[in-house]
């Protein structure tokens, strides 16, 4: 029986890439690995808040990018190109407007 045939069984689409959110993740991996004081306070301490929401942003930039699509509607929100252009744009308005999000 093909899987198509399976019932109960969702249509399976083949992965596509996204060159936008793929550019995105691997732009912001290599600003974190090669200016890592750009997640830092002005004091040199490790501001977490803001790590999260870079490598929250990068990692979905990556799920996206290669084309991976979660089945769990909770994966899928959070590994989804709109999350993570939220996580950018707060972890941008953290960094430059000085402000705190979270």
């Amino acid at each position: 029986m093909p899987p198509e045939a399976v019932p109960g069984r969702e249509e399976i689409r083949p992965a596509s890439i996204q060159p936008l959110a793929l550019g995105v993740g691997i732009a912001l991996m290599l600003v974190g690995s090669f200016r890592p004081d750009w997640l830092a306070e002005a004091s040199g301490k490790a501001n977490h808040g803001l790590a999260m929401l870079w490598f929250w942003a990068m990692a979905a930039g990556f799920v996206r990018g290669v084309g991976f699509i979660p089945r769990f509607w909770l994966w899928r929100w959070i590994f989804s190109g709109w999350a993570a252009f939220a996580a950018l744009a707060g972890a941008l308005a953290w960094r430059f407007a000085g402000t705190s999000v979270i």
